[in-house]
């Protein structure tokens, strides 16, 4: 049995309406994405300052089902930094009577590793309340964290593309 993280919701919405909007990562995760979140092998991170994670879209099935494979990661909260890596986050979209069920697993994110509560506590808002209001209505609460400063590193050294 897979004790993974697991959470889902019905969104009065087409499949193909809430791929799409998965997708965008940057309306209802974090503003500060890098790189590109939309096809298979796109490689991006998600920056919240010092906790970040650089993803790579590992499937793609359009309408369907989505997988991000953890390429690297820092969680800065915990004494092993690294936990994310080589986990799977995957979103799975179900036509329901008339509705759509995503359902999210972080796989590898279990209730032995360290981030488990914190991350559980993040994954459940994003997922059900930010993702979910993007779908319904048409606006998340992603992060705002202002990470100008820091931007203007990153653009500095941006003239290649994002690879791990």
């Amino acid at each position: 049995m897979n004790n993974s993280f697991q959470c889902s919701f019905t969104a009065n919405a087409p499949v193909n309406e809430v791929f799409d909007k998965i997708n965008r990562v940057s309306e209802w995760w974090t503003i500060n994405i890098i790189g590109e979140s939309k096809s298979k092998g796109d490689i991006f991170k998600s920056d919240f300052d010092e906790t970040w994670a650089t993803m790579q879209i590992s499937e793609s099935i359009p309408a369907k089902k989505i997988v991000w494979r953890v390429r690297d990661c820092n969680l800065h909260f915990i004494h092993n930094k690294k936990e994310w890596k080589d986990t799977n986050i995957i979103f799975e979209i179900t036509p329901v009577n008339g509705a759509t069920k995503i359902q999210f697993t972080h796989d590898g994110l279990v209730p032995e590793v360290e981030c488990y509560g914190k991350c559980e506590q993040g994954w459940s808002f994003f997922i059900k309340t930010s993702l979910a209001s993007f779908i319904n209505e048409g606006k998340g609460n992603p992060d705002t964290m202002d990470l100008s400063k820091k931007k203007v590193k990153l653009r500095e050294t941006a003239h290649e593309p994002l690879r791990m």
